[in-house]
Order: C-alpha cells, then structure tokens, then sequence
C-alpha cells in the first residue's frame, strides 16, 4: 500500500532528475484540458494524502503511437489529482477508493486496466511513508507489519485497535523515486464540455508484495521504477510481458528505510522535519 509521500522539489529540479525538455509557455498555454493534463505550479509537501495535486511524469501521449517514430521515456511534466476516477465513473469521490492498483490484478481489474494498457505515468517523490502497527496496552506482543483493506480482512478491527509507527522509504543517494502510476481523465457531467474544470486528471499509485527487506513494516509497497525502466513503463505501445518485468524490478537494495516522527501521522503536519528520523517513538496517532 501507498497511502502518503513526500516531494519537495520544484518543476525545474523534476526536469533535470529526468531529463525532460524545457516547458515551452505557450504550448501550454494553449494546450486543450480536455487532450492532455494541466501544468500547475505545486508548493513542496511533505505530506501528500490521496485527493491532493501531484507532479507527474509523461512520456508520449497514447494518440501520437502509430504516426511513425514516437519518442519514449519522459517527455512530460504535469499536474493530476491523487485518487484515480474512472472515465466512467458517475461520483468523482469513487477516487478516495482507488489511491492504489494491484500490480497483480491491475491489467484485468475494470477499473485500472484502461489506464494500465495506454496511460503510464512516473510520480516523482523524496520519500514514501508506511505504517507498522503496534498492539496497544491491552493487547501487548510484538510489532506486526500493516495490511491492506484487499487482503486482510480485519484490517479495519487492527488499524483502529493498534498504534502506527511510521517509516520513510526513500534511496539513500538522495534521488527523486519514481512511483509507477497510471492517470485517467472524468469528465464533469455538470459543466459545459467547453469549461477546462469539467476535465478532472487523476492519478493512482501501482503496489505489489513488499520485498524481505520491507515486509516487516507492511505487506505492501508501491512499485518503484528504475531509471532503466523509464522509458518502457511511459512507452504506450509496451507489451505486458515488458510492462510486468518493470513490476517485478523495483530496486529495493539502493532504498534507505529509517523510522521518522509520529507528526507525519497526522495530514495537518506539514514540512521537512517530517523526513527526520528519530530512533524511538512509542507514541502514534491515526493515519488519517
């Protein structure tokens, strides 16, 4: 699971960590929001929660494949909202459900695999959090890994009896990590076509089984793309063979995993002393 991360760096930082082409002011000024994502200037955040703007990376829109040679790996920088929304979806809230896709149903799941099959995408991030759970004072025992709502069925008796423990994940060198995502586009059946607000551009983050070295914090962990791999996760014409070798290469091993502060448990708390780490913090609130 991926529920909040962290990302503090400004647009120009995000073009040189991934080599995309300066932004050219009056293409996107002209640019059609019922075509491609908006650009938005975004102020660092520390404490991303589903339903927020996020960057995200792009490569070559899906209807430019098959007019000749297309360029593949990061072409864009844009702005979509966190918490996917199916084009089909008739209530925009559909997208608090659905902040994640499993890797492993994500190409079948009628949800995601529209997105899946031509709309990739690369969320940048400093850092992401994950929870560890620990008994309160009636329940006394070790500290147990978190669980998700797909997989366990009591996840929701655990999570309100338990304290959380926070961890940031992020590579020890200081590199942006790229999430792999996918993004769709909802149109607001309340606004005229012509309205640049009726076209909602959201975003969801593509988790799998976490790697030994993680899966003592929680059984889940976002896929991490290496840069390697940028330029087939963003390829729209990728085969699924490719696309799920990408899914299974998330580069545990150049990670640093370092418990950090219970402020970050709280969506209120907002700036870069949420990434410091602390060695002992016996006291957690709730995750939202």
């Amino acid at each position: 699971m991926c529920g909040r991360y962290a990302q503090a760096r400004n647009q120009h930082e995000l073009q040189l960590a991934f080599d995309l082409p300066e932004i050219d002011e009056a293409v996107e000024a002209a640019r059609d929001a019922r075509a491609w994502p908006p650009l938005e200037e975004l102020q660092p955040d520390y404490n991303i929660a589903p339903g927020k703007p996020v960057y995200a990376v792009l490569g070559t829109p899906p209807g430019e494949v098959g007019r000749g040679a297309h360029p593949t790996g990061p072409q864009y920088l844009r702005t979509l909202r966190w918490g996917l929304v199916p084009s089909w979806a008739k209530d925009v809230n559909v997208g608090y459900k659905m902040i994640n896709a499993r890797s492993e149903t994500v190409a079948e799941k009628p949800s995601f695999r529209a997105a899946f099959k031509r709309r990739r995408c690369l969320l940048p991030a400093d850092a992401y959090y994950e929870w560890q759970l620990l008994p309160n004072d009636q329940a006394p025992g070790a500290a147990e890994p978190g669980t998700s709502p797909a997989t366990d069925p009591g996840h929701k008796r655990r999570k309100a009896k338990a304290k959380k423990r926070p961890y940031a994940v992020r590579y020890t060198d200081g590199s942006p990590l790229a999430l792999a995502g996918l993004f769709e586009r909802w149109r607001d059946p309340e606004l005229p076509e012509e309205d640049p607000g009726a076209w909602l551009w959201t975003c969801t983050v593509v988790t799998t089984q976490a790697a030994p070295e993680l899966e003592h914090i929680h059984e889940r962990m976002p896929i991490v793309v290496p840069r390697d791999a940028w330029d087939t996760w963003l390829d729209p014409a990728a085969e699924l063979a490719d696309l799920q070798h990408v899914m299974a290469a998330t580069p545990v091993r150049d990670f640093g995993i370092q418990q950090v502060g219970t402020e970050v448990n709280s969506v209120r708390n907002n700036g870069p002393e949420l990434l410091e780490p602390v060695k002992d913090e016996p006291e957690s609130g709730t995750l939202f």
